[in-house]
């Protein structure tokens, strides 16, 4: 299959539909599901805020980026340096801040970055996250290895945060505004350069497009949707360290990404969705004749995402589609 054909920009009808039935789970959970599981699907949610995030380089512009995670990191320790340790920090101007400190970052970066490409991007992009991931790590100042801790959800004056409900519903209809921004810009003319840098740079050139512009400016814009995904971490979790920045945070969100299948959005949330649930199928799986499976359930992930792309280059979302077809195919 084609690089242009494992894209499933526009979603059938049927698959719109399941979409919709999956909304509609969301909104119900927290009445039938336990505390426990409800905190466990609203970070699924702000997981899949930061897939979306990588979505609009890999699966829109064509940009694998191995350092992803150094923004969605970032804004979380912005999150926990200027929280008192005394009383809630206002979310209306710490979110903002969080944001802008990951678009900065991602503006700097991508600076030098985006004039690379194919395996020198990669590389690039993972250098300058290992780079940000060491500032932490090794600096006792900026919490070091133990990271640092946010004692208060922010405080939002129109709705209370502490309570895990209303932080649940604030997550998704973050999610949504995200969803509904990125599918929009999607098919603008900006979304609609994106999408021809990827299949053709060259050529997007020769008609006189400022690739270079364009690919800064979605880096800088994934940056910062990234940090957004990292502020809601930090105040869900109530702990930040710099794990969140890692190579290994990167390789999650591009697998999740691949999972749900690329260029739509709705395939980053259900590949978020997907990677987190099998993450703990994985971890559950039980010791066989000495051999501990749970421990090493990155080898059975490693092995679901090759069968996946082998047999399945649009993810679970081109499989859902491929079953609405099939099965139109009969009825008719």
């Amino acid at each position: 299959m084609s690089a242009i054909g494992v894209h499933l920009e526009v979603l059938p009808r049927g698959l719109k539909f399941a979409l919709l039935a999956g909304l509609a789970a969301l909104l119900a959970f927290p009445f039938v599901g336990t505390e426990f599981y409800t905190q466990m699907v609203a970070r699924m949610m702000i997981l899949a805020i930061f897939a979306m995030s990588l979505d609009l380089l890999q699966g829109v512009t064509g940009l694998v980026s191995l350092g992803h995670a150094a923004y969605f990191g970032l804004a979380g320790y912005v999150l926990a340096f200027v929280a008192p340790q005394d009383v809630p920090v206002s979310l209306w101007w710490s979110l903002p801040a969080g944001v802008a400190a990951s678009a900065l970052a991602a503006l700097v970066i991508g600076f030098f970055v985006v004039r690379t490409h194919g395996i020198y991007f990669i590389m690039v992009t993972m250098a300058f996250a290992q780079m940000v991931f060491y500032l932490f790590f090794d600096n006792k100042v900026l919490g070091g290895s133990d990271g640092i801790y946010i004692n208060f959800k922010p405080a939002a004056g129109l709705f209370d945060l502490e309570d895990k409900r209303v932080f649940y519903y604030f997550i998704l209809a973050v999610l949504l505004l995200v969803y509904a921004f990125l599918r929009r810009l999607l098919f603008s003319p900006f979304g609609r350069a994106l999408a021809g840098i990827r299949v053709n740079e060259h050529r997007m050139r020769a008609m006189g497009f400022g690739t270079f512009g364009y690919k800064l400016a979605a880096f800088t814009l994934a940056g910062a949707l990234a940090g957004l995904a990292g502020y809601l971490w930090g105040a869900q979790t109530g702990f930040v360290n710099p794990e969140l920045m890692g190579f290994q945070a990167s390789a999650h969100a591009i697998m999740m990404v691949i999972l749900g299948g690329t260029g739509n959005f709705a395939g980053a949330i259900v590949g978020a969705f997907a990677f987190e649930y099998l993450l703990h199928v994985f971890k559950d799986v039980p010791t066989i004749a000495g051999f501990d499976g749970g421990k090493h359930w990155q080898l059975w992930m490693g092995l679901f995402i090759v069968l996946l792309v082998t047999f399945a280059p649009r993810g679970l979302l081109g499989l859902v589609e491929r079953a609405l077809r099939r099965r139109k195919a009969t009825g008719e």
